[in-house]
């Protein structure tokens, strides 16, 4: 009630002043250490603002249209709002590599060619927004899939991602707020009746990768008497270990679905706004690397179910380790060559 009509109400003024507003970033672009960085992060602001406004507009109408939210829960809006993801990430996208020059990579198996008609719970590595939009693009517009995710209760702040996912089998969940047994109840729910065309996604760590939390997560499973789990974690240089329990009620619910490991690398340090700030411009290439696993081959026992996930999270590190982009030369001060 308060920040959608903000947003829209922002998103216009931005919108009819943007001239005004790239001329001033225009001006300060020369005392600011990179290539046209101000006027990118101005433009960039405005388009995502622009976007989350449209969005809203847009969700307005289906609310309208299905009797003001009468049959929104209905099979033909649910369909609908999943045209309506596909069509605004295509256009975020389209904005992303014209401006940022991002290019994606995908290589491996993907949810189309693994078991055409096959449910799949898609695992995922977690770094950053930048990578969850990634993966929920490909999968709507690259692989016709209907995704089903269980994502952080903070992104409820955009108003836009608020509406949409809401209205869509979706979970949102507060890490250290959520008893582990309820949350793992939401998730097998959630995870119930996939069908052939569902992908459920889940990324295990629970956030996104850092020094401090890779340490947390180690020391408590040190704490926890995990000594062997916490071993294995200490030898991960890019992932946090990985949680189980709610992938392993997500199997548990869908036992015909296969799981489709992900990893990624290139938006890896893309985590805050100072990381966008830094990186601009970005001149990215995106990798996505996917693995498929069919529904027999997963394991039933609970200890032979971690042992092979861990031994997932830990390809998928090596993985990341043999892809990595080289880093960008940093910028010097501004009337001088690049480092």
């Amino acid at each position: 009630m308060v920040i959608a009509p903000a947003v829209v109400l922002l998103a216009f003024t931005l919108l009819t002043t943007l001239p005004v507003w790239l001329l001033i970033a225009l001006a300060v672009s020369p005392v600011v250490p990179g290539r046209l960085r101000v006027p990118r992060v101005v433009f960039l602001l405005i388009v995502y603002l622009v976007w989350d406004a449209v969005a809203l507009a847009g969700l307005a109408v289906l609310w309208v249209a299905s009797g003001f939210g009468w049959r929104i829960r209905g099979p033909a809006f649910q369909r609908a709002h999943y045209v309506l993801t596909g069509w605004f990430l295509r256009s975020l996208f389209w904005f992303a590599r014209w401006s940022l020059h991002l290019t994606i990579d995908v290589v491996g198996t993907d949810p189309d060619t693994a078991q055409p008609g096959r449910p799949e719970i898609v695992v995922s590595r977690h770094a950053g927004p930048g990578d969850s939009f990634t993966l929920i693009h490909a999968l709507v517009n690259w692989f016709a899939r209907e995704p089903r995710i269980v994502l952080k209760a903070a992104l409820q702040w955009d108003p836009a991602v608020d509406v949409l996912l809401n209205r869509l089998p979706n979970r949102f969940i507060s890490p250290g707020r959520t008893g582990t047994a309820t949350l793992e109840q939401q998730i097998g729910e959630l995870a119930t009746g996939l069908d052939d065309n569902d992908a459920f996604v889940i990324f295990p760590e629970g956030g996104n990768f850092t020094l401090r939390r890779r340490a947390s997560a180690i020391a408590r499973l040190w704490s926890r008497g995990l000594h062997d789990l916490a071993a294995r974690a200490e030898s991960l240089n890019n992932l946090l270990p990985p949680k189980p329990g709610g992938l392993f009620a997500a199997i548990d619910a869908a036992p015909d679905a296969g799981v489709i490991f992900v990893a990624h690398t290139g938006l890896d340090r893309m985590t805050s706004v100072a990381d966008v700030w830094r990186e601009l411009p970005m001149d990215k290439r995106l990798v996505m690397r996917f693995w498929s696993v069919p529904p027999e081959e997963v394991p039933t026992g609970e200890q032979e179910r971690i042992d092979w996930l861990y031994d997932w999270w830990a390809r998928i590190d090596a993985w990341i380790d043999e892809n990595r982009p080289e880093p960008r030369p940093l910028w010097t001060r501004p009337g001088r060559a690049e480092a």
